[in-house]
């Protein structure tokens, strides 16, 4: 019986597999107890996990554009009826602030004449200079000969002297010239309605008053004070000052005007056009509700499709890696666990030692699993060995280590089996080996 049990363990029969420090067939193995210092040299090699596919970052959204229903006709000018008082909204008081260079501004510079000797011994020409005009473009700029292009846009007059003074120091000119506005474009304010004369008037530097528009477009033209008013839209918004406010309010009449004002003095109240107005009011509000089905009907069905077309390309994935056909990264759960497997690492995020061991592993079985004998295995970074990292979790205290150690691509996770375990088996095989020869 002893010479049988021998004759077993010798030809391996009887063996268990355990890591142990020495030289292998992959080189040498190196065990390192896995502790919280250990852990971190251990997490510190690089590694990415992979990333899902972006149709899995896209949502269905609203992209593309939708249409409606087409252009909508327009309104004609709204015409009131003839009410019983008119409102009075008036416009916020703005501060122009000095005048401000733009785009269509006619700038002229005067410069000394130079005289000759004779000329300048007589006077003739003490009062006498040469005045070049120079209109702004649109990129604000003007051209001077012998000093160039010289950006003046949004400055007062005072900061567009400065400019040409600086640029004709560099260019060793003396700065001897004056400045002014010979012509005001860049601003203007557009009066209309019932006015004798329609005008758009320029803005200057001296602030443009609304009595001053007014005036300029040659006075209202109306009988009817009860119901005429002055418009004035600005940004979009219209101000609304009834006729008879506006003679008797002189601060009103002093109200700065702005670039792009536009006041229009209304007097009429014409039922019949009124009246078509609020009928075509009616339709195109129909119509816009209409677009409005439609386009929302086309951008469901857009959602729809895409939607759709993302569903069907997530499934397809989805059934590649059912089929083993995408690439992945693994760990490998070997020893006295409760089921031997390969472990795929997650998408997008690190797995741990207890990620693998108490998932696809099924943890460690009281009966026959050595829980102070787990281990990872992995190679060494220079290919030429192998290092054991080595949980001895008898004091449960120390599983925590398992959640954080993190695991790497081809990591084999290892669990020896108890001592007792391991002659229950030697013992059974022995049995089964004397019931095979018969003895």
């Amino acid at each position: 019986m002893t010479g049988l049990f021998l004759a077993l363990a010798g030809c391996g029969a009887i063996g268990t597999p355990v890591i142990v420090a020495e030289r292998t067939a992959v080189g040498e193995v190196e065990i390192v107890a896995m502790t919280a210092n250990s852990i971190a040299a251990a997490n510190a090699s690089t590694y990415q996990p992979r990333t899902l596919p972006a149709i899995f970052a896209r949502t269905t959204g609203t992209a593309g554009s939708t249409t409606g229903f087409g252009a909508l006709p327009e309104p004609p000018v709204a015409e009131e009826r003839r009410p019983t008082g008119l409102s009075t909204r008036i416009p916020p008081q703005i501060d122009p602030g000095p005048y401000r260079l733009g785009a269509g501004d006619i700038i002229t510079l005067a410069t000394p004449e130079s005289a000759n000797t004779v000329e300048a011994l007589t006077g003739l020409l003490a009062a006498q200079s040469r005045r070049l005009g120079y209109t702004i473009q649109d990129d604000g700029s003007i051209s001077i000969p012998d000093i160039g292009r010289i950006n003046l846009g949004g400055m007062t007059l005072q900061e567009a002297e400065s400019e040409i003074f600086s640029a004709m120091v560099d260019q060793d000119m003396v700065p001897n010239f004056s400045l002014e506005v010979s012509e005001f474009n860049s601003k203007r304010v557009t009066v209309g309605g019932a006015v004798q004369s329609a005008a758009i008037l320029p803005i200057t530097v001296s602030p443009l008053r609304l009595a001053e528009a007014l005036t300029a477009a040659g006075g209202i033209d109306t009988e009817d004070l009860d119901y005429a008013s002055i418009r004035l839209y600005r940004d979009g918004t219209m101000y609304q000052i009834p006729l008879e406010t506006y003679l008797k309010t002189p601060s009103i009449q002093r109200l700065i005007l702005t670039d792009g004002d536009s006041i229009y003095v209304d007097t009429e109240y014409e039922l019949d056009r009124a009246q078509a107005f609020f009928q075509q009011q009616i339709t195109v509000n129909s119509l816009r509700q209409q677009a409005r089905a439609n386009a929302i009907s086309q951008l469901n069905s857009e959602i729809g499709i895409r939607r759709a077309e993302l569903d069907e390309a997530r499934a397809n994935y989805a059934q590649r890696i059912q089929l083993d056909a995408v690439e992945r990264d693994y760990v490998y759960i070997a020893g006295e666990v409760g089921q031997q497997s390969r472990f795929t690492l997650p998408f997008e995020r690190k797995a741990s030692l207890a990620d693998a061991l108490f998932s696809e592993g099924g943890g460690v079985p009281n009966a026959s699993g050595n829980i102070g004998e787990v281990y990872v295995l992995r190679g060494t970074g220079d290919g030429k060995g192998i290092r054991a990292w080595h949980l001895n979790a008898y004091n449960a205290a120390n599983l925590v280590l398992a959640t954080r150690f993190e695991l790497r691509p081809n990591d084999v996770v290892f669990v020896s089996e108890k001592p007792l375990t391991a002659l229950s088996r030697v013992m059974g095989e022995v049995a089964a080996s004397v019931r095979l020869l018969g003895i």
